[in-house]
């Protein structure tokens, strides 16, 4: 889990992966926070953004962080909840997004990812996958439900 962790933290950024209504997968960069002790995630979004649409519909996402050093990836499979509390919204936020929500708190809304499974691969700590279906070792959350 410490090497999930390390390469969340590296990557900065991640993938954040939802289902649109055509069923085709949708794929944005986002700024999240690092992952809670449970690797729950958190991100800051336009509450009139396509992707708030695509949760509503189907909160099935997916995570995806690179590790910068080629070495590794982490995949998260979870599902996204939209929080509008304004006490949450007020602790879930970053300095460097009031450009993007000028509007602050109207035109923002958080995603909260709550983890079901995760995949990772980290060559510098010896994570690699099955040597003959490149199958990546799993990790399974418990459910919250």
């Amino acid at each position: 889990m410490n090497a999930a962790r390390e390469i969340m933290a590296a990557s900065g950024t991640c993938a954040l992966i939802t289902i649109d209504n055509e069923g085709r997968s949708r794929v944005r960069v986002m700024d999240p926070f690092l992952p809670e002790s449970d690797f729950t995630v958190w991100f800051g979004t336009n509450p009139k953004s396509r992707k708030v649409d695509q949760i509503k519909k189907d909160p099935r996402v997916t995570l995806y962080y690179f590790d910068p050093n080629a070495s590794g990836y982490v995949m998260i499979h979870g599902i996204a909840q939209l929080v509008d509390d304004p006490k949450v919204k007020e602790e879930k936020w970053k300095a460097a997004w009031k450009l993007f929500y000028p509007e602050k708190p109207k035109g923002y809304l958080l995603i909260k990812v709550s983890p079901e499974w995760m995949e990772i691969i980290s060559y510098s700590h010896g994570i690699v996958g099955d040597s003959l279906t490149w199958e990546p070792p799993i990790v399974l959350f418990n459910s919250k439900e």
